[in-house]
């Protein structure tokens, strides 16, 4: 069975969007809260999670296999910028007493939400001054931390998971390096693989770009193909609990609307 490690996992909620010169736009305000989810919700989509999403996640075991999905943190993971991630590892002291324990203690020196595998809190990611449900980030912000929002809220969250593997349906082992999925490419992977989203569903992305993780470093962080907005939407309206894909921002990067292009250095919570 082939393995397929996931850099990165958002949770998903449904932000309309403005058609316009610039192709998208975030709404007003007035439109997009409060969320569905209630007003002064701070889990979105994690709101899936109950007891009974549980139980129809376990009926769908069979064999019990457990596959890893994260990327191993260390030295050797594709970096953006300055980031790095040290790992020091001393003896802390030899006991001379009769039992001779010894002890060893590590220091590690990272980014750590921002790099390898992880999981986007809704605090990561602003329009303007404003969060999801349209908290203010102003209002919010110490120097300590935020008072909203924090990934703690989330919670445990266990469902159904759904891999869309794009790149098995193109037929390539990885999408070019800018490639745009699509919402044909999503129905087309579907229908091969005779799934059918439902509500609360994990859905992983394969867009084999995974491969290059600590093998190509410099193409992995440069590009990298993902999905486009019209894509966004469409799985928007499938009403994940969860999105998580094999590539960096989850998204295509560049996007090919230049008015949209962002930075390989942030990732999108905006979907």
């Amino acid at each position: 069975m082939n393995r397929i490690a996931i850099s990165a996992a958002i949770s998903l909620f449904a932000v309309p969007l403005l058609a316009g010169a610039q192709g998208w736009n975030v709404s007003p305000e007035s439109q997009r809260c409060p969320s569905k989810w209630g007003a002064g919700d701070e889990r979105g989509s994690a709101n899936h999670m109950k007891p009974q999403a549980v139980l129809n996640a376990v009926k769908l075991i069979k064999t019990g296999e457990v596959i890893e999905l994260g990327q191993v943190l260390g030295a050797s993971m594709p970096f953006f910028g300055t980031r790095r991630f040290d790992v020091h590892v001393k003896r802390t002291f030899m006991n001379e007493f009769s039992n001779r324990r010894g002890s060893n203690e590590e220091l590690v020196v990272s980014e750590i939400g921002q790099v390898g595998t992880q999981f986007d809190g809704f605090a990561h990611q602003t329009h303007e001054n404003s969060w999801y449900n349209c908290f203010k980030v102003a209002e919010n912000a110490t120097r300590s931390g935020f008072t909203k929002l924090g990934v703690h809220k989330v919670g445990a969250l266990i469902t159904r998971g759904v891999l869309i593997d794009v790149a098995g349906f193109k037929g390539v082992e990885t999408l070019g390096d800018s490639y745009e999925i699509t919402v044909e490419d999503l129905e087309g992977a579907l229908k091969k693989q005779n799934v059918t989203l439902q509500p609360g569903d994990a859905v992983i992305i394969n867009t084999g770009w995974g491969k290059l993780w600590a093998k190509d470093n410099a193409r992995y962080v440069k590009s990298c193909p993902g999905i486009g907005v019209k894509a966004a939407e469409w799985l928007i309206a499938k009403d994940p609990m969860l999105l998580g894909s094999d590539n960096w921002p989850v998204e295509v990067a560049p996007n090919p609307d230049k008015q949209l292009f962002r930075s390989p250095c942030t990732r999108s919570r905006w979907s």
